[in-house]
């Protein structure tokens, strides 16, 4: 199955280029996603958990990214895994490409995969399809939150601080006179660290079910006002 995804980020290109490959970084905003380790190869080691009614589903997994073209702003990566009872697993190749569309970028994901087991339910009439649209804007916001949080302060905000500049010190004058030399410096404050990833919880997948159903009720009934 083939998905033509895409999402904007209130961001740079430069930005959200080096927040997307850095797999450790984005992979919290995937709910039940969690890295637990990676090779010197660069790849990243994993699971992902789905609560299906009262049971969860267990998958491990490894994620890598083949390529990454700075220049055109391109990078592939691939996905797969395996229920750790059997039951089944997926493969995915995702190439993401990333454009100015003026202040903010765009990102267009194009997702080849494959499902089988207890996951391949969700791909009858189309569902997986929704699913994975829910699941794209929930990724692009928690995207959007992190690459904030992350960036530095504007620099119009700065602080004084009580140091003489550079040129006014050893000065022979006892009393010098103000100067624009011996002002005071303007320093502007250190961004504040990124918050740290939640713990990965499973993710519901009635929850997913019902949502990307109400979508499309949403949609049917949008349509008939037309």
């Amino acid at each position: 199955m083939k998905l033509e995804q895409s999402f904007t980020v209130d961001a740079p290109v430069p930005v959200v280029w080096e927040a997307l490959i850095d797999v450790e970084r984005v992979a919290p905003c995937l709910p039940g996603a969690e890295i637990t380790g990676h090779d010197e190869d660069g790849t990243y080691h994993g699971e992902f958990k789905v609560k299906l009614g009262p049971t969860t589903a267990s998958y491990r997994g490894t994620v890598k990214i083949d390529e990454a073209d700075a220049a055109t702003h391109t990078a592939t990566m691939r996905a797969k895994g395996t229920d750790k009872r059997g039951q089944g697993g997926a493969n995915a190749t995702i190439v993401n490409r990333l454009t100015a569309d003026g202040a903010i970028t765009r990102v267009e994901a194009v997702t080849d995969f494959t499902i089988t087991g207890r996951l391949a339910r969700f791909g009858r009439g189309g569902m997986i399809e929704d699913i994975s649209n829910r699941l794209m804007r929930d990724f692009a916001s928690c995207l959007q939150s992190r690459i904030g949080a992350s960036q530095p302060a504007p620099s119009g905000e700065a602080v004084t601080t009580g140091e003489a500049a550079p040129e006014s010190v050893g000065s022979a004058d006892p009393d010098p006179a103000p100067s624009a030399a011996g002002a005071t410096a303007s320093v502007a404050p250190a961004p504040p660290p990124p918050p740290p990833p939640a713990p990965a919880k499973p993710i519901s997948g009635l929850s997913l079910f019902f949502g990307a159903l109400w979508d499309r009720i949403k949609r049917l009934f949008g349509r008939g006002r037309r």
